[in-house]
Protein backbone atom coordinates (compact mmCIF):
# COMPACT_ATOMS: atom_id res chain seq x y z
CA UNK A 1 0.00 0.00 0.00
CA UNK A 2 1.40 3.49 -0.52
CA UNK A 3 2.20 5.73 2.23
CA UNK A 4 1.75 9.10 0.37
CA UNK A 5 -0.79 9.80 -2.46
CA UNK A 6 0.84 10.97 -5.92
CA UNK A 7 2.20 14.11 -6.70
CA UNK A 8 3.49 14.35 -9.66
CA UNK A 9 1.12 16.67 -11.01
CA UNK A 10 2.16 18.99 -8.26
CA UNK A 11 5.88 18.73 -8.81
CA UNK A 12 4.99 18.87 -12.43
CA UNK A 13 3.07 22.11 -12.66
CA UNK A 14 5.32 24.04 -10.39
CA UNK A 15 8.06 23.68 -12.98
CA UNK A 16 9.15 25.92 -15.37
CA UNK A 17 8.33 23.83 -18.31
CA UNK A 18 6.12 26.18 -20.15
CA UNK A 19 4.69 23.60 -22.33
CA UNK A 20 3.57 21.33 -19.11
CA UNK A 21 2.39 25.09 -17.69
CA UNK A 22 -0.11 25.71 -20.54
CA UNK A 23 -1.38 22.12 -20.25
CA UNK A 24 -2.86 22.23 -16.98
CA UNK A 25 -4.47 24.12 -14.92
CA UNK A 26 -2.61 26.99 -12.99
CA UNK A 27 -1.08 27.03 -9.46
CA UNK A 28 -1.60 30.44 -9.13
CA UNK A 29 -3.82 31.42 -5.58
CA UNK A 30 -4.13 30.81 -2.41
CA UNK A 31 -6.55 30.06 0.10
CA UNK A 32 -7.95 33.74 0.13
CA UNK A 33 -8.11 33.65 -3.46
CA UNK A 34 -10.75 30.68 -2.85
CA UNK A 35 -12.45 32.75 -0.53
CA UNK A 36 -13.22 35.12 -2.66
CA UNK A 37 -13.89 32.60 -5.49
CA UNK A 38 -16.06 30.95 -2.84
CA UNK A 39 -17.98 34.32 -1.45
CA UNK A 40 -21.12 34.13 -3.96
CA UNK A 41 -22.14 31.27 -1.66
CA UNK A 42 -23.44 33.94 0.72
CA UNK A 43 -25.80 35.19 -2.51
CA UNK A 44 -27.75 31.90 -2.47
CA UNK A 45 -29.63 33.03 -0.02
CA UNK A 46 -31.46 34.88 -2.79
CA UNK A 47 -32.08 32.31 -4.44
CA UNK A 48 -34.46 30.08 -1.92
CA UNK A 49 -34.92 32.22 1.15
CA UNK A 50 -38.38 33.33 -0.53
CA UNK A 51 -39.53 30.02 -1.76
CA UNK A 52 -39.19 28.44 2.06
CA UNK A 53 -40.66 31.41 3.46
CA UNK A 54 -43.46 30.79 1.61
CA UNK A 55 -43.80 27.59 2.16
CA UNK A 56 -42.19 26.97 5.96
CA UNK A 57 -44.47 29.72 7.21
CA UNK A 58 -42.90 30.67 11.14
CA UNK A 59 -40.55 27.99 11.12
CA UNK A 60 -38.11 29.04 7.73
CA UNK A 61 -36.02 30.89 10.29
CA UNK A 62 -35.36 27.54 11.64
CA UNK A 63 -35.05 25.72 8.64
CA UNK A 64 -31.99 27.80 7.63
CA UNK A 65 -30.72 27.68 11.33
CA UNK A 66 -30.85 23.80 10.89
CA UNK A 67 -29.68 23.67 7.76
CA UNK A 68 -26.64 25.42 8.32
CA UNK A 69 -25.37 24.17 11.34
CA UNK A 70 -25.86 20.70 9.45
CA UNK A 71 -23.51 22.65 7.09
CA UNK A 72 -21.29 23.32 9.23
CA UNK A 73 -20.49 19.57 11.36
CA UNK A 74 -20.29 18.35 8.07
CA UNK A 75 -17.20 20.51 6.79
CA UNK A 76 -14.46 18.57 8.82
CA UNK A 77 -15.22 15.81 6.65
CA UNK A 78 -15.04 18.04 3.68
CA UNK A 79 -11.44 19.41 4.99
CA UNK A 80 -10.08 15.95 5.40
CA UNK A 81 -10.78 14.11 2.27
CA UNK A 82 -9.66 17.20 0.21
CA UNK A 83 -6.33 16.90 1.79
CA UNK A 84 -5.45 13.76 0.38
CA UNK A 85 -5.70 14.95 -3.15
CA UNK A 86 -3.63 17.89 -3.53
CA UNK A 87 -2.78 16.94 -7.36
CA UNK A 88 -6.57 17.25 -8.14
CA UNK A 89 -9.28 19.88 -9.07
CA UNK A 90 -13.08 20.09 -9.39
CA UNK A 91 -13.31 19.12 -5.51
CA UNK A 92 -15.28 16.92 -3.24
CA UNK A 93 -16.94 15.29 -6.21
CA UNK A 94 -13.94 14.09 -7.92
CA UNK A 95 -12.35 12.97 -4.41
CA UNK A 96 -14.91 10.99 -3.10
CA UNK A 97 -15.60 9.15 -6.80
CA UNK A 98 -11.68 7.83 -5.74
CA UNK A 99 -13.23 6.53 -2.71
CA UNK A 100 -16.19 4.76 -4.74
CA UNK A 101 -14.41 3.30 -7.77
CA UNK A 102 -12.88 0.16 -5.80
CA UNK A 103 -16.71 -0.92 -5.42
CA UNK A 104 -18.59 0.10 -8.84
CA UNK A 105 -17.18 2.04 -11.97
CA UNK A 106 -20.41 3.57 -11.90
CA UNK A 107 -20.89 5.17 -8.61
CA UNK A 108 -17.32 7.42 -9.34
CA UNK A 109 -18.95 9.52 -12.41
CA UNK A 110 -22.78 9.10 -10.46
CA UNK A 111 -21.09 11.68 -7.48
CA UNK A 112 -19.76 14.03 -10.38
CA UNK A 113 -22.59 14.53 -12.23
CA UNK A 114 -24.35 14.54 -8.84
CA UNK A 115 -23.00 17.34 -7.83
CA UNK A 116 -22.66 19.32 -11.52
CA UNK A 117 -26.57 18.77 -11.74
CA UNK A 118 -26.99 20.88 -9.00
CA UNK A 119 -24.59 23.78 -9.48
CA UNK A 120 -24.40 24.45 -12.80
CA UNK A 121 -28.14 25.80 -12.62
CA UNK A 122 -26.88 28.33 -10.96
CA UNK A 123 -25.83 30.28 -14.01
CA UNK A 124 -29.16 30.21 -15.25
CA UNK A 125 -31.78 30.83 -12.02
CA UNK A 126 -29.03 33.67 -11.24
CA UNK A 127 -28.83 35.05 -14.16
CA UNK A 128 -32.39 34.95 -14.06
CA UNK A 129 -33.21 36.63 -10.75
CA UNK A 130 -30.27 39.19 -11.55
CA UNK A 131 -32.37 40.41 -14.81
CA UNK A 132 -35.48 40.17 -13.36
CA UNK A 133 -34.34 42.67 -10.38
CA UNK A 134 -32.74 44.87 -12.74
CA UNK A 135 -36.23 45.28 -14.82
CA UNK A 136 -37.70 45.75 -11.74
CA UNK A 137 -36.05 49.61 -11.10
CA UNK A 138 -35.98 50.55 -14.75
CA UNK A 139 -39.67 49.41 -15.88
CA UNK A 140 -43.10 49.16 -13.97
CA UNK A 141 -43.98 45.86 -13.48
CA UNK A 142 -46.61 46.11 -16.20
CA UNK A 143 -45.10 47.58 -18.58
CA UNK A 144 -44.34 46.02 -21.97
CA UNK A 145 -41.04 44.86 -21.70
CA UNK A 146 -41.97 43.44 -18.46
CA UNK A 147 -45.09 41.23 -20.02
CA UNK A 148 -44.21 40.70 -23.44
CA UNK A 149 -43.25 36.32 -23.97
CA UNK A 150 -42.74 34.27 -26.35
CA UNK A 151 -43.42 30.56 -25.63
CA UNK A 152 -41.54 28.22 -27.48
CA UNK A 153 -42.84 24.73 -26.37
CA UNK A 154 -45.63 24.31 -23.54
CA UNK A 155 -43.62 21.52 -20.60
CA UNK A 156 -46.80 20.90 -18.86
CA UNK A 157 -46.65 17.07 -18.57
CA UNK A 158 -43.41 17.58 -16.44
CA UNK A 159 -45.58 20.12 -14.11
CA UNK A 160 -48.20 22.23 -14.57
CA UNK A 161 -47.79 25.69 -16.03
CA UNK A 162 -43.86 25.37 -17.09
CA UNK A 163 -43.40 26.78 -20.22
CA UNK A 164 -40.09 26.83 -22.57
CA UNK A 165 -40.02 30.56 -23.21
CA UNK A 166 -38.20 34.04 -24.34
CA UNK A 167 -38.91 37.22 -23.08
CA UNK A 168 -36.96 40.03 -21.63
CA UNK A 169 -35.61 38.43 -18.43
CA UNK A 170 -34.00 35.45 -20.43
CA UNK A 171 -32.24 38.34 -23.09
CA UNK A 172 -30.81 39.93 -20.15
CA UNK A 173 -29.84 37.38 -18.36
CA UNK A 174 -27.84 35.78 -21.40
CA UNK A 175 -26.01 39.06 -21.26
CA UNK A 176 -24.94 38.73 -17.61
CA UNK A 177 -23.48 34.50 -18.22
CA UNK A 178 -21.42 36.61 -21.41
CA UNK A 179 -20.00 38.56 -19.16
CA UNK A 180 -18.93 36.23 -16.27
CA UNK A 181 -18.16 33.93 -18.86
CA UNK A 182 -15.60 36.80 -20.40
CA UNK A 183 -14.14 36.80 -17.32
CA UNK A 184 -13.73 33.57 -16.56
CA UNK A 185 -11.92 33.03 -19.53
CA UNK A 186 -9.19 34.53 -18.10
CA UNK A 187 -8.08 31.96 -15.66
CA UNK A 188 -8.48 31.39 -12.07
CA UNK A 189 -5.58 34.41 -10.93
CA UNK A 190 -8.23 36.89 -13.06
CA UNK A 191 -10.97 35.34 -11.49
CA UNK A 192 -10.05 35.79 -8.09
CA UNK A 193 -9.22 39.13 -8.12
CA UNK A 194 -12.34 39.96 -9.78
CA UNK A 195 -14.78 38.09 -7.52
CA UNK A 196 -12.37 39.91 -4.83
CA UNK A 197 -13.63 43.25 -5.86
CA UNK A 198 -16.98 42.02 -6.93
CA UNK A 199 -17.18 40.14 -3.43
CA UNK A 200 -16.36 43.65 -1.23
CA UNK A 201 -19.30 45.16 -3.16
CA UNK A 202 -21.64 42.59 -3.40
CA UNK A 203 -21.69 41.36 0.05
CA UNK A 204 -22.06 44.70 1.83
CA UNK A 205 -25.84 44.52 1.61
CA UNK A 206 -26.40 40.90 2.44
CA UNK A 207 -24.26 42.43 5.88
CA UNK A 208 -26.38 45.36 6.15
CA UNK A 209 -29.86 43.59 5.76
CA UNK A 210 -28.47 40.67 8.56
CA UNK A 211 -27.32 43.66 11.29
CA UNK A 212 -29.94 46.38 10.93
CA UNK A 213 -32.45 44.98 12.65
CA UNK A 214 -30.05 43.87 15.18
CA UNK A 215 -28.81 46.88 15.91
CA UNK A 216 -31.93 48.96 15.61
CA UNK A 217 -33.98 46.77 17.82
CA UNK A 218 -36.67 45.76 14.60
CA UNK A 219 -36.81 42.22 15.41
CA UNK A 220 -40.85 41.41 15.82
CA UNK A 221 -41.18 38.77 17.95
CA UNK A 222 -44.73 37.76 16.49
CA UNK A 223 -42.99 37.34 13.01
CA UNK A 224 -41.40 33.72 14.29
CA UNK A 225 -43.91 32.82 16.86
CA UNK A 226 -45.39 30.12 17.65
CA UNK A 227 -43.63 28.03 15.54
CA UNK A 228 -46.37 26.43 13.69
CA UNK A 229 -46.08 25.00 10.31
CA UNK A 230 -48.12 26.65 7.35
CA UNK A 231 -51.67 25.85 6.45
CA UNK A 232 -54.50 27.34 5.21
CA UNK A 233 -58.40 27.23 5.69
CA UNK A 234 -61.40 26.01 3.32
CA UNK A 235 -61.30 29.68 1.93
CA UNK A 236 -57.91 30.04 1.74
CA UNK A 237 -57.46 32.58 4.43
CA UNK A 238 -53.83 31.86 6.64
CA UNK A 239 -54.05 29.55 9.99
CA UNK A 240 -52.17 27.90 12.38
CA UNK A 241 -51.19 24.13 11.59
CA UNK A 242 -50.30 21.32 13.14
CA UNK A 243 -47.05 19.13 13.56
CA UNK A 244 -48.57 16.15 12.41
CA UNK A 245 -47.06 14.33 9.06
CA UNK A 246 -48.02 17.19 6.56
CA UNK A 247 -46.55 19.68 8.93
CA UNK A 248 -43.49 17.58 8.87
CA UNK A 249 -43.18 17.50 5.58
CA UNK A 250 -43.31 20.82 5.29
CA UNK A 251 -40.63 21.48 7.84
CA UNK A 252 -38.57 18.50 5.56
CA UNK A 253 -39.35 20.12 2.25
CA UNK A 254 -37.70 23.78 3.69
CA UNK A 255 -34.47 21.41 5.02
CA UNK A 256 -34.51 20.02 1.26
CA UNK A 257 -34.60 23.26 -0.28
CA UNK A 258 -32.27 25.27 1.75
CA UNK A 259 -29.06 22.55 1.97
CA UNK A 260 -29.33 23.75 -2.00
CA UNK A 261 -27.63 26.92 -0.71
CA UNK A 262 -26.04 26.30 3.10
CA UNK A 263 -24.07 23.94 1.66
CA UNK A 264 -22.51 25.48 -1.14
CA UNK A 265 -19.41 26.41 0.79
CA UNK A 266 -17.74 23.07 -0.29
CA UNK A 267 -16.76 24.86 -3.69
CA UNK A 268 -14.18 26.43 -1.86
CA UNK A 269 -12.53 23.15 -2.28
CA UNK A 270 -12.83 22.99 -6.09
CA UNK A 271 -9.36 24.66 -6.61
CA UNK A 272 -7.29 22.22 -4.60
CA UNK A 273 -5.67 21.78 -7.88
CA UNK A 274 -5.09 25.29 -8.17
CA UNK A 275 -3.43 26.38 -4.87
CA UNK A 276 0.41 27.63 -4.44
CA UNK A 277 0.31 25.55 -1.18
CA UNK A 278 -2.54 22.72 -1.51
CA UNK A 279 -1.39 21.34 2.10
CA UNK A 280 -2.56 24.72 3.96
CA UNK A 281 -4.80 26.48 1.79
CA UNK A 282 -7.43 23.65 1.46
CA UNK A 283 -8.33 23.74 4.88
CA UNK A 284 -8.33 27.10 5.26
CA UNK A 285 -10.27 28.21 2.30
CA UNK A 286 -13.00 25.95 3.52
CA UNK A 287 -13.36 26.66 7.40
CA UNK A 288 -13.18 30.46 6.68
CA UNK A 289 -16.11 30.28 3.58
CA UNK A 290 -18.36 28.08 5.85
CA UNK A 291 -18.34 30.87 8.93
CA UNK A 292 -18.89 33.85 6.35
CA UNK A 293 -21.57 30.99 5.48
CA UNK A 294 -22.81 30.49 8.49
CA UNK A 295 -23.30 34.58 9.67
CA UNK A 296 -25.26 35.23 6.03
CA UNK A 297 -27.36 32.35 6.69
CA UNK A 298 -27.94 33.19 10.02
CA UNK A 299 -29.09 36.87 10.43
CA UNK A 300 -30.24 37.11 6.72
CA UNK A 301 -33.55 35.01 6.87
CA UNK A 302 -34.21 35.91 10.37
CA UNK A 303 -34.19 40.18 9.31
CA UNK A 304 -36.70 39.19 6.01
CA UNK A 305 -38.97 37.25 8.28
CA UNK A 306 -39.44 39.78 10.81
CA UNK A 307 -39.28 42.58 7.81
CA UNK A 308 -42.37 41.04 5.68
CA UNK A 309 -43.89 39.01 8.27
CA UNK A 310 -46.04 35.88 7.37
CA UNK A 311 -48.74 37.44 5.44
CA UNK A 312 -52.47 37.20 5.30
CA UNK A 313 -55.00 36.73 2.73
CA UNK A 314 -55.45 39.90 0.70
CA UNK A 315 -58.22 38.65 -1.84
CA UNK A 316 -59.51 35.08 -2.39
CA UNK A 317 -59.23 32.82 -5.56
CA UNK A 318 -61.45 33.51 -8.40
CA UNK A 319 -62.96 29.97 -9.46
CA UNK A 320 -65.30 29.29 -12.48
CA UNK A 321 -68.39 26.72 -12.19
CA UNK A 322 -66.72 24.12 -13.21
CA UNK A 323 -63.67 24.26 -10.46
CA UNK A 324 -61.52 25.60 -12.83
CA UNK A 325 -59.08 28.54 -11.32
CA UNK A 326 -59.23 32.23 -13.02
CA UNK A 327 -56.68 34.26 -11.08
CA UNK A 328 -55.38 32.69 -7.96
CA UNK A 329 -55.59 33.57 -4.29
CA UNK A 330 -53.59 37.24 -3.72
CA UNK A 331 -51.69 37.09 -0.38
CA UNK A 332 -48.91 39.83 1.44
CA UNK A 333 -46.04 39.28 3.65
CA UNK A 334 -44.10 36.34 2.89
CA UNK A 335 -46.58 34.56 1.14
CA UNK A 336 -46.80 37.54 -1.88
CA UNK A 337 -46.38 35.42 -5.05
CA UNK A 338 -43.52 37.25 -6.39
CA UNK A 339 -41.71 36.44 -3.00
CA UNK A 340 -42.25 32.76 -3.85
CA UNK A 341 -40.48 33.15 -7.46
CA UNK A 342 -37.68 35.22 -5.84
CA UNK A 343 -38.33 38.19 -8.04
CA UNK A 344 -40.22 40.18 -5.21
CA UNK A 345 -37.42 38.97 -3.05
CA UNK A 346 -34.71 42.14 -4.22
CA UNK A 347 -37.23 45.09 -3.17
CA UNK A 348 -38.33 43.27 0.02
CA UNK A 349 -34.62 43.29 1.16
CA UNK A 350 -34.09 46.88 -0.13
CA UNK A 351 -37.41 47.55 2.12
CA UNK A 352 -35.11 46.51 5.39
CA UNK A 353 -32.82 49.04 5.20
CA UNK A 354 -35.26 52.03 4.10
CA UNK A 355 -34.14 55.65 2.41
CA UNK A 356 -36.66 55.87 0.16
CA UNK A 357 -36.50 55.21 -3.41
CA UNK A 358 -32.73 56.08 -4.16
CA UNK A 359 -31.49 53.75 -1.40
CA UNK A 360 -33.82 50.89 -2.70
CA UNK A 361 -32.45 50.84 -6.21
CA UNK A 362 -28.74 50.98 -4.62
CA UNK A 363 -29.77 48.15 -2.81
CA UNK A 364 -30.95 46.24 -5.87
CA UNK A 365 -28.22 47.00 -7.38
CA UNK A 366 -25.61 45.95 -4.99
CA UNK A 367 -27.97 42.56 -5.07
CA UNK A 368 -27.22 42.02 -8.95
CA UNK A 369 -23.61 42.12 -8.29
CA UNK A 370 -24.70 39.82 -5.42
CA UNK A 371 -26.31 37.44 -7.72
CA UNK A 372 -23.11 37.82 -10.76
CA UNK A 373 -21.01 36.71 -7.78
CA UNK A 374 -23.01 33.94 -7.16
CA UNK A 375 -22.94 32.98 -11.07
CA UNK A 376 -19.12 33.90 -10.93
CA UNK A 377 -18.27 31.00 -8.31
CA UNK A 378 -21.14 28.26 -9.67
CA UNK A 379 -19.65 28.66 -13.18
CA UNK A 380 -15.89 28.24 -11.59
CA UNK A 381 -16.45 25.70 -9.35
CA UNK A 382 -19.10 23.25 -11.91
CA UNK A 383 -16.31 23.45 -15.03
CA UNK A 384 -13.42 22.75 -12.68
CA UNK A 385 -15.47 19.65 -12.09
CA UNK A 386 -16.21 18.45 -15.44
CA UNK A 387 -12.42 19.05 -16.37
CA UNK A 388 -11.12 17.17 -13.40
CA UNK A 389 -13.94 14.41 -14.20
CA UNK A 390 -12.94 14.31 -17.49
CA UNK A 391 -9.13 14.09 -16.72
CA UNK A 392 -9.95 10.80 -14.59
CA UNK A 393 -11.81 9.09 -17.10
CA UNK A 394 -15.46 9.44 -15.65
CA UNK A 395 -16.99 12.13 -18.48
CA UNK A 396 -16.44 12.41 -22.74
CA UNK A 397 -12.60 13.58 -23.38
CA UNK A 398 -13.36 17.17 -24.93
CA UNK A 399 -14.07 18.98 -21.87
CA UNK A 400 -10.21 18.18 -20.37
CA UNK A 401 -9.07 20.84 -22.80
CA UNK A 402 -7.61 24.26 -21.33
CA UNK A 403 -6.85 27.51 -23.27
CA UNK A 404 -3.47 29.33 -22.65
CA UNK A 405 -5.28 31.01 -19.18
CA UNK A 406 -5.55 27.50 -17.99
CA UNK A 407 -9.40 27.69 -17.67
CA UNK A 408 -11.16 24.73 -18.98
CA UNK A 409 -12.92 26.72 -21.27
CA UNK A 410 -14.77 23.66 -23.16
CA UNK A 411 -16.14 22.46 -20.05
CA UNK A 412 -17.33 26.07 -19.94
CA UNK A 413 -18.81 26.49 -22.47
CA UNK A 414 -21.18 23.05 -21.61
CA UNK A 415 -22.32 24.75 -19.00
CA UNK A 416 -23.00 28.01 -20.58
CA UNK A 417 -24.97 25.85 -23.50
CA UNK A 418 -26.68 23.58 -20.47
CA UNK A 419 -28.03 26.80 -19.30
CA UNK A 420 -29.53 29.20 -21.77
CA UNK A 421 -31.83 26.26 -22.01
CA UNK A 422 -32.39 26.01 -18.38
CA UNK A 423 -32.78 29.83 -18.60
CA UNK A 424 -35.70 29.51 -21.27
CA UNK A 425 -37.79 28.08 -18.85
CA UNK A 426 -40.72 29.59 -16.99
CA UNK A 427 -40.18 28.33 -13.42
CA UNK A 428 -36.79 27.93 -11.63
CA UNK A 429 -38.19 27.04 -7.98
CA UNK A 430 -39.01 23.75 -10.33
CA UNK A 431 -35.53 23.79 -11.18
CA UNK A 432 -33.59 23.98 -8.43
CA UNK A 433 -35.89 21.41 -6.41
CA UNK A 434 -34.98 18.63 -9.25
CA UNK A 435 -31.34 19.62 -9.29
CA UNK A 436 -31.23 19.57 -5.53
CA UNK A 437 -32.07 15.70 -5.74
CA UNK A 438 -28.74 15.12 -7.33
CA UNK A 439 -27.25 17.67 -5.06
CA UNK A 440 -28.25 15.82 -1.52
CA UNK A 441 -27.43 12.44 -3.38
CA UNK A 442 -23.56 13.93 -3.73
CA UNK A 443 -23.45 14.80 -0.41
CA UNK A 444 -24.12 11.22 0.75
CA UNK A 445 -21.83 10.00 -0.78
CA UNK A 446 -19.12 12.87 -0.17
CA UNK A 447 -20.13 12.03 3.94
CA UNK A 448 -19.65 8.45 3.69
CA UNK A 449 -16.33 8.39 1.44
CA UNK A 450 -15.08 9.86 4.39
CA UNK A 451 -15.20 6.64 6.29
CA UNK A 452 -14.12 4.90 3.24
CA UNK A 453 -11.14 6.60 2.47
CA UNK A 454 -10.05 6.10 6.34
CA UNK A 455 -10.96 2.06 5.57
CA UNK A 456 -8.65 1.94 2.28
CA UNK A 457 -6.31 4.75 3.10
CA UNK A 458 -5.28 4.70 6.71
CA UNK A 459 -2.01 5.43 5.81
CA UNK A 460 -2.23 8.22 3.26
CA UNK A 461 -0.81 11.40 4.93
CA UNK A 462 -3.46 14.01 6.15
CA UNK A 463 -2.36 17.65 6.51
CA UNK A 464 -5.86 18.18 8.05
CA UNK A 465 -7.30 14.85 10.18
CA UNK A 466 -10.73 15.49 11.48
CA UNK A 467 -11.81 13.55 14.76
CA UNK A 468 -12.99 10.15 14.50
CA UNK A 469 -16.80 11.44 16.05
CA UNK A 470 -16.98 14.29 13.15
CA UNK A 471 -16.77 11.58 10.38
CA UNK A 472 -18.95 9.56 11.81
CA UNK A 473 -21.33 12.17 12.60
CA UNK A 474 -20.82 13.00 9.25
CA UNK A 475 -21.72 9.90 7.42
CA UNK A 476 -25.08 10.00 9.86
CA UNK A 477 -25.79 13.58 8.48
CA UNK A 478 -25.62 11.83 5.04
CA UNK A 479 -28.49 9.52 5.72
CA UNK A 480 -30.44 12.97 7.49
CA UNK A 481 -29.94 14.62 4.19
CA UNK A 482 -31.59 11.43 2.62
CA UNK A 483 -34.32 10.85 4.86
CA UNK A 484 -35.39 14.95 4.49
CA UNK A 485 -34.91 14.12 0.47
CA UNK A 486 -37.34 11.35 0.83
CA UNK A 487 -40.00 13.16 2.89
CA UNK A 488 -39.82 16.77 1.36
CA UNK A 489 -39.15 16.93 -2.13
CA UNK A 490 -42.26 16.47 -3.25
CA UNK A 491 -43.53 19.56 -1.46
CA UNK A 492 -42.38 21.19 -4.44
CA UNK A 493 -44.43 19.88 -6.99
CA UNK A 494 -45.85 16.29 -7.19
CA UNK A 495 -42.97 14.13 -9.31
CA UNK A 496 -39.91 16.24 -8.23
CA UNK A 497 -38.05 13.86 -6.40
CA UNK A 498 -38.68 11.30 -9.25
CA UNK A 499 -37.96 13.43 -11.87
CA UNK A 500 -34.13 14.24 -10.00
CA UNK A 501 -33.58 11.14 -9.65
CA UNK A 502 -34.18 10.55 -13.70
CA UNK A 503 -32.28 13.09 -14.44
CA UNK A 504 -29.10 11.43 -12.37
CA UNK A 505 -29.70 8.72 -14.30
CA UNK A 506 -28.52 10.55 -17.62
CA UNK A 507 -25.08 9.98 -16.50
CA UNK A 508 -25.17 6.13 -17.41
CA UNK A 509 -24.97 6.87 -21.17
CA UNK A 510 -22.35 9.30 -21.01
CA UNK A 511 -19.82 7.03 -18.87
CA UNK A 512 -20.97 4.45 -20.90
CA UNK A 513 -19.05 6.01 -24.07
CA UNK A 514 -16.37 7.69 -22.20
CA UNK A 515 -15.36 4.30 -20.52
CA UNK A 516 -15.97 1.76 -22.40
CA UNK A 517 -16.25 3.41 -26.22
CA UNK A 518 -12.88 6.17 -25.61
CA UNK A 519 -11.22 4.18 -23.44
CA UNK A 520 -12.14 0.97 -24.45
CA UNK A 521 -12.75 -0.34 -20.43
CA UNK A 522 -9.66 1.02 -18.41
CA UNK A 523 -9.24 4.03 -16.29
CA UNK A 524 -6.77 6.79 -16.95
CA UNK A 525 -3.01 5.68 -15.07
CA UNK A 526 -3.47 8.94 -12.75
CA UNK A 527 -7.15 7.67 -11.70
CA UNK A 528 -5.80 4.08 -11.37
CA UNK A 529 -2.88 5.10 -9.02
CA UNK A 530 -5.36 7.21 -7.24
CA UNK A 531 -7.73 4.59 -6.40
CA UNK A 532 -4.97 1.89 -5.83
CA UNK A 533 -6.50 -0.59 -8.17
CA UNK A 534 -3.83 -3.17 -7.46
CA UNK A 535 -3.55 -2.66 -3.91
CA UNK A 536 -5.32 -5.40 -1.66
CA UNK A 537 -6.65 -2.77 1.10
CA UNK A 538 -9.04 -5.35 3.00
CA UNK A 539 -6.33 -7.66 3.78
CA UNK A 540 -7.09 -6.77 7.32
CA UNK A 541 -11.00 -7.95 7.21
CA UNK A 542 -12.79 -9.07 3.65
CA UNK A 543 -16.20 -8.21 5.35
CA UNK A 544 -15.01 -4.46 5.25
CA UNK A 545 -15.49 -4.83 1.36
CA UNK A 546 -19.14 -5.37 1.68
CA UNK A 547 -19.59 -1.72 3.98
CA UNK A 548 -19.83 0.26 0.87
CA UNK A 549 -22.24 -1.85 -0.72
CA UNK A 550 -24.39 -1.99 2.47
CA UNK A 551 -24.33 1.59 3.04
CA UNK A 552 -25.84 1.95 -0.34
CA UNK A 553 -28.78 -0.21 -0.08
CA UNK A 554 -29.55 1.21 3.79
CA UNK A 555 -29.62 4.42 1.53
CA UNK A 556 -32.10 3.12 -1.24
CA UNK A 557 -34.41 1.16 1.40
CA UNK A 558 -34.37 5.02 3.41
CA UNK A 559 -35.21 7.51 0.69
CA UNK A 560 -37.88 4.52 -0.56
CA UNK A 561 -39.49 4.37 3.20
CA UNK A 562 -39.84 8.16 3.61
CA UNK A 563 -41.16 9.10 0.61
CA UNK A 564 -43.97 6.47 0.98
CA UNK A 565 -45.02 7.89 4.60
Amino acid sequence: MSSTPPVDAITADLSSNVIAQNAALHRGISWKGAFWVASGVPGFVLFTIGAIAATVGKPAWVVWLVSISFGFLQVFTYAEIAGLFPHKSGGLSIYSAVAWARYSRFMAPLTVWCNWIAWSPVLAIGSGLAAGYALSILFPADSLINTWQITLLDLGMVKHGLVLRINATFILGVTFLLFVFAVQHGGILRSSNATMLLGLVALIPLMLIGLVPLLTGDVVQDNFFPLAPLAYAADGSVMEGVWNLDGWKLMAGGLFVAAWSTYGFETALCYTREFKNPKSDTFKAIIYSSLLCVAVFTLVPIAFQSHLGLGQLVMPAVVDESGIVKSPAVYDGMLEATIYKGTGVGAAFSGIIGGGAIVANVMIVMLVLTLLLAIMTSMSGSSRTLYQASIDGLLPKYLSAVNENGSPTKAMWTDLSFNLILLLMSDYVFILAASNVGYIIYHFLVLNSGWIHRMDRPDWQRPYKAPLILILLGGFLGYVNLAIMGLGADVWGEGTLKAGLIFTLLIVPLFIYRHYFQDKGQFPKQMLEDMQADASVHARSKYLALLPYAAIAAAIVLVWYTNHL
